[in-house]
Protein backbone atom coordinates (compact mmCIF):
# COMPACT_ATOMS: atom_id res chain seq x y z
CA UNK A 1 0.00 0.00 0.00
CA UNK A 2 1.29 3.46 -0.96
CA UNK A 3 2.54 5.73 1.84
CA UNK A 4 0.42 8.82 2.52
CA UNK A 5 3.23 11.22 3.42
CA UNK A 6 6.60 9.54 2.74
CA UNK A 7 8.06 9.22 -0.75
CA UNK A 8 11.22 7.41 -1.88
CA UNK A 9 13.38 9.77 0.20
CA UNK A 10 11.43 11.22 3.10
CA UNK A 11 8.68 13.82 2.82
CA UNK A 12 8.97 16.51 0.17
CA UNK A 13 6.90 19.16 -1.61
CA UNK A 14 6.29 22.84 -2.22
CA UNK A 15 6.50 25.10 0.84
CA UNK A 16 3.20 26.34 2.33
CA UNK A 17 1.26 23.77 0.31
CA UNK A 18 0.03 20.26 1.13
CA UNK A 19 2.35 18.57 3.64
CA UNK A 20 5.04 21.27 3.77
CA UNK A 21 3.47 23.69 6.25
CA UNK A 22 4.23 24.66 9.83
CA UNK A 23 1.05 22.91 10.99
CA UNK A 24 2.06 19.63 9.33
CA UNK A 25 5.66 19.84 10.57
CA UNK A 26 4.37 20.18 14.14
CA UNK A 27 2.47 16.91 13.58
CA UNK A 28 5.51 15.27 11.96
CA UNK A 29 7.65 16.23 14.96
CA UNK A 30 5.09 15.06 17.51
CA UNK A 31 4.41 11.75 15.71
CA UNK A 32 8.03 10.81 14.98
CA UNK A 33 9.07 11.86 18.49
CA UNK A 34 6.31 9.72 19.97
CA UNK A 35 7.44 6.69 17.96
CA UNK A 36 11.14 6.99 18.82
CA UNK A 37 10.53 8.03 22.44
CA UNK A 38 9.30 4.52 23.17
CA UNK A 39 12.90 3.24 23.25
CA UNK A 40 14.36 2.41 26.67
CA UNK A 41 16.78 5.33 27.05
CA UNK A 42 17.51 7.54 30.02
CA UNK A 43 17.25 10.68 27.85
CA UNK A 44 14.92 11.16 24.92
CA UNK A 45 16.93 13.10 22.31
CA UNK A 46 16.28 14.26 18.74
CA UNK A 47 18.95 15.92 16.58
CA UNK A 48 17.94 18.30 13.78
CA UNK A 49 20.00 19.70 10.90
CA UNK A 50 18.93 21.49 7.72
CA UNK A 51 20.09 22.82 4.40
CA UNK A 52 20.08 26.53 3.52
CA UNK A 53 16.53 27.12 2.25
CA UNK A 54 14.72 30.21 3.49
CA UNK A 55 11.76 28.03 4.48
CA UNK A 56 13.94 26.30 7.07
CA UNK A 57 13.25 29.26 9.35
CA UNK A 58 9.53 28.44 9.17
CA UNK A 59 9.62 24.67 9.31
CA UNK A 60 12.34 24.05 11.89
CA UNK A 61 10.56 25.83 14.79
CA UNK A 62 7.33 23.96 14.00
CA UNK A 63 9.17 20.62 13.95
CA UNK A 64 10.97 21.45 17.21
CA UNK A 65 7.68 22.46 18.82
CA UNK A 66 6.12 19.11 17.94
CA UNK A 67 9.09 17.15 19.30
CA UNK A 68 9.27 19.14 22.54
CA UNK A 69 5.48 18.89 23.02
CA UNK A 70 5.88 15.12 22.96
CA UNK A 71 8.66 15.16 25.56
CA UNK A 72 11.78 14.97 23.33
CA UNK A 73 14.89 17.04 24.06
CA UNK A 74 16.16 18.64 20.85
CA UNK A 75 19.62 19.64 19.64
CA UNK A 76 19.63 21.85 16.53
CA UNK A 77 22.78 21.87 14.40
CA UNK A 78 22.00 24.39 11.65
CA UNK A 79 23.23 23.77 8.07
CA UNK A 80 24.98 20.39 7.87
CA UNK A 81 25.19 17.65 5.18
CA UNK A 82 22.64 14.86 5.50
CA UNK A 83 25.19 12.18 6.39
CA UNK A 84 26.72 14.55 8.95
CA UNK A 85 23.32 14.51 10.65
CA UNK A 86 23.18 10.69 10.37
CA UNK A 87 26.68 10.34 11.84
CA UNK A 88 25.97 12.71 14.74
CA UNK A 89 22.64 11.02 15.49
CA UNK A 90 24.61 7.82 16.06
CA UNK A 91 27.64 9.32 17.84
CA UNK A 92 25.45 11.41 20.19
CA UNK A 93 23.36 8.28 20.99
CA UNK A 94 20.18 10.14 20.07
CA UNK A 95 16.82 8.45 19.59
CA UNK A 96 16.41 9.96 16.16
CA UNK A 97 17.72 12.49 13.64
CA UNK A 98 15.78 14.74 11.27
CA UNK A 99 17.24 16.49 8.23
CA UNK A 100 15.14 19.38 6.90
CA UNK A 101 15.86 19.41 3.18
CA UNK A 102 14.51 18.93 -0.31
CA UNK A 103 17.89 17.70 -1.55
CA UNK A 104 18.42 18.65 -5.23
CA UNK A 105 15.03 20.38 -5.60
CA UNK A 106 14.72 24.18 -6.04
CA UNK A 107 14.45 26.58 -3.09
CA UNK A 108 10.63 26.69 -3.07
CA UNK A 109 10.47 23.00 -2.11
CA UNK A 110 11.38 21.56 1.26
CA UNK A 111 10.86 18.42 3.30
CA UNK A 112 12.51 16.10 5.77
CA UNK A 113 14.48 12.87 6.01
CA UNK A 114 14.21 10.76 9.15
CA UNK A 115 16.95 8.63 10.69
CA UNK A 116 16.80 6.08 13.48
CA UNK A 117 19.30 5.78 16.37
CA UNK A 118 21.58 3.67 14.15
CA UNK A 119 21.87 6.54 11.64
CA UNK A 120 19.83 4.56 9.09
CA UNK A 121 16.91 5.86 7.03
CA UNK A 122 13.60 4.35 8.02
CA UNK A 123 12.04 1.26 6.51
CA UNK A 124 8.61 1.36 4.86
CA UNK A 125 7.25 -0.50 7.90
CA UNK A 126 8.39 2.19 10.37
CA UNK A 127 7.24 5.00 8.07
CA UNK A 128 3.74 3.48 8.00
CA UNK A 129 3.67 3.35 11.82
CA UNK A 130 4.68 7.02 12.01
CA UNK A 131 2.03 7.91 9.42
CA UNK A 132 -0.64 6.36 11.66
CA UNK A 133 0.60 8.54 14.53
CA UNK A 134 0.52 11.65 12.30
CA UNK A 135 -3.18 11.06 11.59
CA UNK A 136 -4.05 10.10 15.18
CA UNK A 137 -5.48 12.59 17.69
CA UNK A 138 -2.62 14.69 19.06
CA UNK A 139 -3.99 14.80 22.61
CA UNK A 140 -2.73 11.28 23.38
CA UNK A 141 0.81 12.15 22.23
CA UNK A 142 1.14 15.48 24.07
CA UNK A 143 3.18 15.10 27.25
CA UNK A 144 2.58 16.36 30.77
CA UNK A 145 3.77 20.01 31.08
CA UNK A 146 6.35 18.86 33.63
CA UNK A 147 7.95 16.54 31.05
CA UNK A 148 8.23 18.91 28.09
CA UNK A 149 11.52 18.69 26.24
CA UNK A 150 14.24 21.33 26.12
CA UNK A 151 16.02 22.81 23.09
CA UNK A 152 19.70 23.62 22.63
CA UNK A 153 21.62 24.89 19.59
CA UNK A 154 25.01 23.22 18.98
CA UNK A 155 27.41 25.43 17.02
CA UNK A 156 30.09 22.77 16.44
CA UNK A 157 28.11 20.30 14.31
CA UNK A 158 30.29 20.79 11.21
CA UNK A 159 33.49 20.43 13.27
CA UNK A 160 32.23 17.16 14.80
CA UNK A 161 31.32 15.87 11.34
CA UNK A 162 34.73 16.82 9.89
CA UNK A 163 36.48 15.05 12.76
CA UNK A 164 34.52 11.83 12.10
CA UNK A 165 35.38 11.98 8.38
CA UNK A 166 39.09 12.53 9.07
CA UNK A 167 39.21 9.58 11.43
CA UNK A 168 38.35 7.26 8.52
CA UNK A 169 41.71 7.97 6.86
CA UNK A 170 45.38 7.66 7.89
CA UNK A 171 46.70 10.58 9.95
CA UNK A 172 49.33 11.37 7.32
CA UNK A 173 46.73 11.73 4.52
CA UNK A 174 47.03 15.16 2.91
CA UNK A 175 46.10 16.95 -0.31
CA UNK A 176 49.13 19.22 -0.60
CA UNK A 177 49.63 20.29 -4.22
CA UNK A 178 46.10 19.28 -5.29
CA UNK A 179 43.95 21.95 -6.93
CA UNK A 180 40.22 21.28 -6.59
CA UNK A 181 37.18 23.05 -7.98
CA UNK A 182 34.38 22.59 -5.44
CA UNK A 183 30.70 23.38 -6.02
CA UNK A 184 28.56 23.18 -2.87
CA UNK A 185 25.27 24.18 -4.60
CA UNK A 186 24.78 26.98 -2.04
CA UNK A 187 23.57 24.17 0.17
CA UNK A 188 24.25 22.22 3.34
CA UNK A 189 27.92 21.48 2.57
CA UNK A 190 28.98 25.09 2.07
CA UNK A 191 30.82 25.22 5.41
CA UNK A 192 32.20 21.73 5.99
CA UNK A 193 33.40 20.83 2.48
CA UNK A 194 35.78 23.77 1.80
CA UNK A 195 37.01 23.72 5.39
CA UNK A 196 37.89 20.02 5.36
CA UNK A 197 39.63 20.07 1.97
CA UNK A 198 41.64 23.17 2.92
CA UNK A 199 42.61 21.63 6.28
CA UNK A 200 44.01 18.67 4.31
CA UNK A 201 46.16 21.08 2.31
CA UNK A 202 44.26 21.37 -0.99
CA UNK A 203 44.04 24.54 -3.02
CA UNK A 204 40.25 24.98 -3.27
CA UNK A 205 38.38 27.11 -5.81
CA UNK A 206 34.91 27.31 -4.26
CA UNK A 207 31.60 27.80 -6.08
CA UNK A 208 28.16 27.83 -4.51
CA UNK A 209 29.29 28.75 -1.01
CA UNK A 210 27.23 31.94 -0.59
CA UNK A 211 23.70 30.77 0.23
CA UNK A 212 21.00 33.42 0.51
CA UNK A 213 18.03 31.11 1.12
CA UNK A 214 16.86 31.28 -2.49
CA UNK A 215 19.89 30.19 -4.56
CA UNK A 216 20.26 26.57 -3.44
CA UNK A 217 20.75 24.32 -6.52
CA UNK A 218 20.20 27.38 -8.73
CA UNK A 219 22.33 26.72 -11.84
CA UNK A 220 24.95 25.11 -9.63
CA UNK A 221 25.64 21.83 -7.85
CA UNK A 222 25.44 18.23 -9.00
CA UNK A 223 22.43 18.83 -11.25
CA UNK A 224 24.39 21.53 -13.14
CA UNK A 225 27.86 19.96 -13.64
CA UNK A 226 28.83 22.32 -16.48
CA UNK A 227 29.78 24.74 -13.69
CA UNK A 228 32.69 22.60 -12.48
CA UNK A 229 33.61 21.58 -16.02
CA UNK A 230 34.26 25.19 -17.11
CA UNK A 231 35.98 26.13 -13.81
CA UNK A 232 38.32 23.11 -13.94
CA UNK A 233 39.45 24.15 -17.41
CA UNK A 234 39.76 27.81 -16.46
CA UNK A 235 41.83 27.24 -13.31
CA UNK A 236 43.68 24.15 -14.62
CA UNK A 237 42.49 22.15 -11.61
CA UNK A 238 43.24 18.47 -11.03
CA UNK A 239 39.60 17.57 -10.37
CA UNK A 240 36.10 19.05 -9.97
CA UNK A 241 33.67 18.06 -7.22
CA UNK A 242 30.00 18.97 -7.15
CA UNK A 243 27.38 18.31 -4.44
CA UNK A 244 23.62 18.75 -4.31
CA UNK A 245 21.63 20.81 -1.80
CA UNK A 246 22.08 18.45 1.16
CA UNK A 247 25.48 17.13 0.01
CA UNK A 248 24.49 13.47 -0.12
CA UNK A 249 25.14 13.31 -3.89
CA UNK A 250 28.38 13.82 -5.77
CA UNK A 251 29.17 14.37 -9.44
CA UNK A 252 32.81 14.92 -10.48
CA UNK A 253 34.84 15.90 -13.51
CA UNK A 254 38.41 15.03 -14.45
CA UNK A 255 41.22 17.45 -15.29
CA UNK A 256 40.00 17.58 -18.90
CA UNK A 257 36.49 18.61 -17.88
CA UNK A 258 34.89 15.23 -18.58
CA UNK A 259 31.88 14.66 -16.31
CA UNK A 260 32.07 11.62 -14.02
CA UNK A 261 28.72 10.31 -12.72
CA UNK A 262 27.94 7.94 -9.87
CA UNK A 263 28.24 4.79 -11.98
CA UNK A 264 31.86 5.56 -12.95
CA UNK A 265 32.78 6.41 -9.35
CA UNK A 266 31.21 3.14 -8.11
CA UNK A 267 33.11 1.16 -10.78
CA UNK A 268 36.42 2.70 -9.74
CA UNK A 269 35.81 2.11 -6.04
CA UNK A 270 34.63 -1.47 -6.61
CA UNK A 271 37.76 -2.39 -8.55
CA UNK A 272 40.04 -0.65 -6.03
CA UNK A 273 38.30 -2.09 -2.98
CA UNK A 274 38.43 -5.59 -4.47
CA UNK A 275 42.20 -5.25 -5.09
CA UNK A 276 42.68 -3.99 -1.51
CA UNK A 277 40.43 -6.78 -0.19
CA UNK A 278 38.07 -4.20 1.31
CA UNK A 279 35.02 -5.07 -0.82
CA UNK A 280 32.44 -7.24 0.90
CA UNK A 281 30.00 -9.29 -1.16
CA UNK A 282 29.65 -7.06 -4.20
CA UNK A 283 27.88 -3.92 -5.41
CA UNK A 284 24.23 -2.84 -5.25
CA UNK A 285 23.03 -0.49 -7.99
CA UNK A 286 19.51 0.48 -9.04
CA UNK A 287 17.20 -0.01 -11.99
CA UNK A 288 18.76 3.20 -13.39
CA UNK A 289 22.37 1.97 -13.25
CA UNK A 290 23.94 1.85 -16.70
CA UNK A 291 24.29 -1.59 -18.29
CA UNK A 292 27.93 -0.68 -18.96
CA UNK A 293 28.53 -0.75 -15.18
CA UNK A 294 26.90 -4.16 -14.88
CA UNK A 295 29.01 -5.49 -17.75
CA UNK A 296 32.23 -4.05 -16.30
CA UNK A 297 31.62 -5.57 -12.85
CA UNK A 298 30.84 -8.92 -14.45
CA UNK A 299 34.22 -8.88 -16.23
CA UNK A 300 35.88 -7.98 -12.91
CA UNK A 301 34.08 -10.95 -11.30
CA UNK A 302 32.27 -8.63 -8.89
CA UNK A 303 28.65 -9.44 -8.01
CA UNK A 304 26.15 -6.77 -9.06
CA UNK A 305 22.51 -6.56 -8.01
CA UNK A 306 19.86 -3.91 -8.62
CA UNK A 307 17.41 -2.38 -6.15
CA UNK A 308 14.51 0.02 -6.58
CA UNK A 309 15.52 3.64 -7.21
CA UNK A 310 16.35 5.48 -3.97
CA UNK A 311 19.43 5.28 -1.78
CA UNK A 312 17.53 3.82 1.18
CA UNK A 313 16.50 0.85 -0.99
CA UNK A 314 20.14 0.47 -2.00
CA UNK A 315 21.16 0.50 1.66
CA UNK A 316 18.43 -1.97 2.67
CA UNK A 317 19.68 -4.43 0.05
CA UNK A 318 23.30 -3.86 1.05
CA UNK A 319 22.44 -4.57 4.67
CA UNK A 320 20.43 -7.68 3.81
CA UNK A 321 23.24 -9.13 1.64
CA UNK A 322 26.12 -7.81 3.78
CA UNK A 323 27.54 -5.78 0.85
CA UNK A 324 29.52 -2.63 1.67
CA UNK A 325 29.33 -0.65 -1.60
CA UNK A 326 26.33 0.61 -3.52
CA UNK A 327 24.75 3.64 -5.05
CA UNK A 328 23.05 5.45 -7.87
CA UNK A 329 24.06 7.02 -11.14
CA UNK A 330 22.84 10.36 -9.75
CA UNK A 331 25.73 10.35 -7.26
CA UNK A 332 24.10 8.86 -4.15
CA UNK A 333 26.93 6.51 -3.17
CA UNK A 334 26.99 4.55 0.08
CA UNK A 335 30.35 3.47 1.47
CA UNK A 336 29.11 0.88 3.92
CA UNK A 337 32.56 0.62 5.49
CA UNK A 338 32.16 4.19 6.79
CA UNK A 339 28.57 5.43 6.48
CA UNK A 340 24.88 4.50 6.65
CA UNK A 341 23.69 6.78 3.84
CA UNK A 342 24.98 8.71 0.83
CA UNK A 343 27.72 11.23 1.62
CA UNK A 344 29.22 13.39 -1.15
CA UNK A 345 32.12 14.64 0.94
CA UNK A 346 33.07 11.18 2.20
CA UNK A 347 33.03 9.78 -1.35
CA UNK A 348 35.12 12.77 -2.51
CA UNK A 349 37.73 11.98 0.16
CA UNK A 350 37.84 8.30 -0.85
CA UNK A 351 38.41 9.29 -4.51
CA UNK A 352 41.03 11.90 -3.56
CA UNK A 353 42.77 9.32 -1.38
CA UNK A 354 43.05 7.13 -4.48
CA UNK A 355 44.55 10.05 -6.45
CA UNK A 356 47.11 11.08 -3.84
CA UNK A 357 50.12 9.42 -5.53
CA UNK A 358 50.02 11.66 -8.59
CA UNK A 359 47.44 9.68 -10.55
CA UNK A 360 45.29 11.63 -13.00
CA UNK A 361 41.53 11.71 -12.52
CA UNK A 362 41.05 10.98 -16.25
CA UNK A 363 42.97 7.70 -15.88
CA UNK A 364 41.38 6.65 -12.61
CA UNK A 365 37.73 7.58 -13.10
CA UNK A 366 36.88 6.72 -16.72
CA UNK A 367 36.60 3.04 -15.92
CA UNK A 368 34.10 1.63 -18.41
CA UNK A 369 32.36 2.64 -21.63
CA UNK A 370 28.72 3.38 -20.77
CA UNK A 371 25.90 2.19 -22.98
CA UNK A 372 24.21 5.31 -24.50
CA UNK A 373 21.46 6.22 -22.06
CA UNK A 374 18.91 9.03 -22.23
CA UNK A 375 16.84 10.20 -19.26
CA UNK A 376 13.94 12.58 -19.83
CA UNK A 377 11.72 14.05 -17.13
CA UNK A 378 8.14 15.00 -17.96
CA UNK A 379 6.42 17.42 -15.57
CA UNK A 380 2.88 16.26 -14.78
CA UNK A 381 -0.02 17.41 -12.63
CA UNK A 382 -0.81 13.88 -11.53
CA UNK A 383 1.84 11.15 -11.52
CA UNK A 384 -0.87 8.46 -11.66
CA UNK A 385 -1.12 9.17 -15.40
CA UNK A 386 1.53 6.44 -15.68
CA UNK A 387 -1.19 3.90 -14.80
CA UNK A 388 -3.65 4.93 -17.53
CA UNK A 389 -4.32 2.50 -20.37
CA UNK A 390 -3.04 5.05 -22.89
CA UNK A 391 0.32 5.31 -21.14
CA UNK A 392 0.60 1.56 -20.53
CA UNK A 393 -0.07 0.87 -24.21
CA UNK A 394 2.60 3.39 -25.22
CA UNK A 395 5.16 1.77 -22.90
CA UNK A 396 4.27 -1.65 -24.32
CA UNK A 397 4.67 -0.31 -27.88
CA UNK A 398 8.05 1.27 -27.02
CA UNK A 399 9.29 -2.00 -25.48
CA UNK A 400 8.32 -3.90 -28.63
CA UNK A 401 10.23 -1.37 -30.72
CA UNK A 402 13.28 -1.62 -28.42
CA UNK A 403 13.14 -5.42 -28.41
CA UNK A 404 16.41 -7.02 -27.32
CA UNK A 405 18.43 -3.98 -28.41
CA UNK A 406 18.23 -2.19 -25.09
CA UNK A 407 16.24 -1.33 -21.98
CA UNK A 408 13.38 1.04 -21.06
CA UNK A 409 12.34 2.17 -17.57
CA UNK A 410 9.36 4.47 -16.90
CA UNK A 411 8.65 5.47 -13.32
CA UNK A 412 7.13 8.11 -11.09
CA UNK A 413 9.60 10.40 -9.38
CA UNK A 414 9.48 9.92 -5.65
CA UNK A 415 10.59 13.50 -4.99
CA UNK A 416 9.13 15.72 -7.75
CA UNK A 417 5.93 16.02 -9.86
CA UNK A 418 7.57 14.22 -12.77
CA UNK A 419 7.48 11.01 -14.76
CA UNK A 420 11.02 9.81 -15.51
CA UNK A 421 11.66 7.99 -18.79
CA UNK A 422 14.98 6.19 -19.22
CA UNK A 423 16.07 4.29 -22.30
CA UNK A 424 19.45 2.80 -23.14
CA UNK A 425 20.74 1.13 -26.28
CA UNK A 426 23.64 1.27 -28.71
CA UNK A 427 21.08 2.49 -31.25
CA UNK A 428 20.47 6.15 -30.28
CA UNK A 429 17.79 6.73 -32.91
CA UNK A 430 15.84 3.82 -31.39
CA UNK A 431 16.18 5.42 -27.94
CA UNK A 432 14.69 8.71 -29.12
CA UNK A 433 11.83 6.99 -30.96
CA UNK A 434 10.89 4.98 -27.85
CA UNK A 435 11.01 8.03 -25.57
CA UNK A 436 8.91 10.04 -28.04
CA UNK A 437 6.20 7.35 -28.07
CA UNK A 438 5.96 7.38 -24.25
CA UNK A 439 6.18 11.17 -23.89
CA UNK A 440 3.32 11.65 -26.34
CA UNK A 441 1.05 9.44 -24.21
CA UNK A 442 1.93 11.33 -21.03
CA UNK A 443 1.43 14.80 -22.47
Amino acid sequence: MKNKYFGTDGIRGTVNKGNITGEKFFKFGLASGTYFKNQKRTKQIAVIAKDTRLSGYTLEPALVSGLVSGGMHVFTLGPLPTNGLAMLTKSMKANMGIMITASHNPYYDNGLKLFGPDGMKLSDRIEKKIEKLIDAKNTKQLTNPKHLGRVKRLEDGNDRYIKILKNNFPKDFHLNGTKIVLDCANGAGYKSAPKLLEELGAKVISIGVKPNGLNINDKCGSTYPSKIRSAVKKFKAHIGISFDGDADRIIMCDENGRIINGDQIIAMLARRWKAKKILKGGVVGTLMSNYGLENFLSKEKIKFLRSKVGDRYVKEKMKKLNFNLGGEQSGHIILGKFATTGDGLLVALEVLFSLRKGKKASKLLNVFKPLPQILENVIVRNKEIINTSNCKNAIRKANVLMGSKGRILVRKSGTEPKIRIMAESNDKSRIYKCIKIIKRSIK
